[in-house]
């Protein structure tokens, strides 16, 4: 999605349109860019750049404090659009995602005609633009995603994956840090053209273990395949704050829409989990993951809910430091078509059918039609 937060500020809010936005935290504090919208972008404002620095480059900037919920739902709303163009979607982020449409071909037409109906689908039914990359694989395709922004379209043929790559700066190499663009600058290597003069042992000799598959990505290699959550070994909701959290009331809201988000994820593959964990990241980076097993598989939201809470609850006596990230996930699956049903076990009838009920509400109404107490609290304090 092109500049996500930004976007839909802009949308919900008509008087900020054709504005430079920054979306994070406050500049007299230690607040950061989460999103800049393209107007504060040509003043050289990005993600992640300190927001007193984003002023300064752009004193004319609207601030706008993030609004969590409403970025959940529409990325829920995308998603669901995502769907109906192939069962193959494997989320990257709240806002980007990998799709397989060898499947769909026969049915939709050719990679680029899917492309260019989920871009109309999206506008028509977000008010949003997306940039779509079409490639053989997924690395190409991420690549081929960035380089036309905004409301991008960019096909990478079969027959044309060197000479598309070429000419590409080096620091488009998937997962090539500071410390391993500073070694390839070090040997002159600038562009993915320059890098192919680079033997496979001279990689490895570099970069070790990363060495082959770098070898490998610039040659336009990558046989990783899209994994749904359908078939993925877990399912996770995770946010990174622009700004440290220390309410811990906020903190619970935000784990409580984080569980909601999961728990319908696994129904609508028809996945139960047996393992639940809460990931939190503190300020000072020191990352601490904790992990609960239930005595059934279950998709339930409050099953899966009261695990997380007492996860949150032993951190919380325990830990006082700011949170920079916090993420609820699950593992250990299995089908709910293949489980053997306890008849005499009628305790939980109710909060299937709650969970039923509320699904249902949102396919038809949207995911706002409906929220749990603390979420529609933690709305309020968001002041919407």
């Amino acid at each position: 999605m092109d500049e996500f937060f930004a976007a839909i500020e802009q949308l919900d809010q008509p008087e900020l349109r054709g504005k430079p936005v920054l979306v994070g935290g406050d500049p007299k504090g230690r607040g950061v860019v989460s999103t800049a919208s393209y107007e504060a972008r040509r003043f050289g404002c990005h993600s992640a750049m300190p927001m007193a620095n984003a002023v300064r480059l752009c004193p004319q900037a609207v601030i706008v404090r993030p609004r969590i919920a409403r970025y959940s739902e529409v990325s829920q709303q995308v998603f669901s659009i995502l769907q109906q163009f192939t069962p193959l979607v494997e989320p990257l982020s709240i806002d980007e995602a990998f799709l397989d449409v060898t499947g769909s071909v026969r049915l939709l037409g050719p990679p680029e005609t899917i492309a260019a109906e989920l871009k109309r689908e999206i506008r028509e039914r977000t008010g949003l633009t997306v940039s779509v990359g079409v490639a053989p694989n997924k690395f190409l395709a991420k690549i081929a995603s960035d380089l036309r922004k905004p409301d991008g379209l960019v096909v990478v043929a079969p027959d044309r994956l060197q000479d598309s790559l070429n000419p590409l700066p080096i620091s488009r190499l998937w997962g090539a840090g500071r410390v391993t663009q500073s070694k390839l600058d070090h040997l002159h290597v600038h562009t993915f053209e320059d890098a192919l003069r680079l033997t496979e042992k001279e990689w490895q000799q570099l970069f070790g273990q990363h060495g082959e598959r770098f070898w490998s990505l610039v040659r336009g290699l990558d046989d990783r395949p899209v994994v749904p959550d359908r078939t993925a070994k877990s399912i996770s909701h995770e946010v990174t704050f622009p700004i440290d959290v220390v309410d811990f009331d906020h903190l619970r809201n935000v784990i409580l829409d984080q569980t909601d988000h999961v728990a319908r994820r696994l129904r609508r593959h028809g996945l139960a989990a047996r393992t639940v964990t809460l990931k939190i990241r503190s300020a000072d980076f020191t990352t601490l993951t904790r992990q609960s097993t239930v005595h059934e598989p279950t998709s339930e939201t409050e099953v899966l809910w009261r695990c997380v809470s007492e996860l949150f609850k032993v951190w919380r006596e325990s830990h006082r430091a700011p949170v920079r990230l916090i993420g609820v996930g699950v593992s250990h699956f299995s089908d709910h078509e293949g489980e053997q049903l306890n008849l005499f076990n009628t305790a939980n009838e109710g909060s299937q059918a709650l969970d039923h009920a509320v699904d249902t509400i949102r396919d038809r109404f949207g995911d706002q039609a409906i929220r749990r107490g603390g979420q529609v609290r933690d709305m309020n304090q968001d002041g919407t």
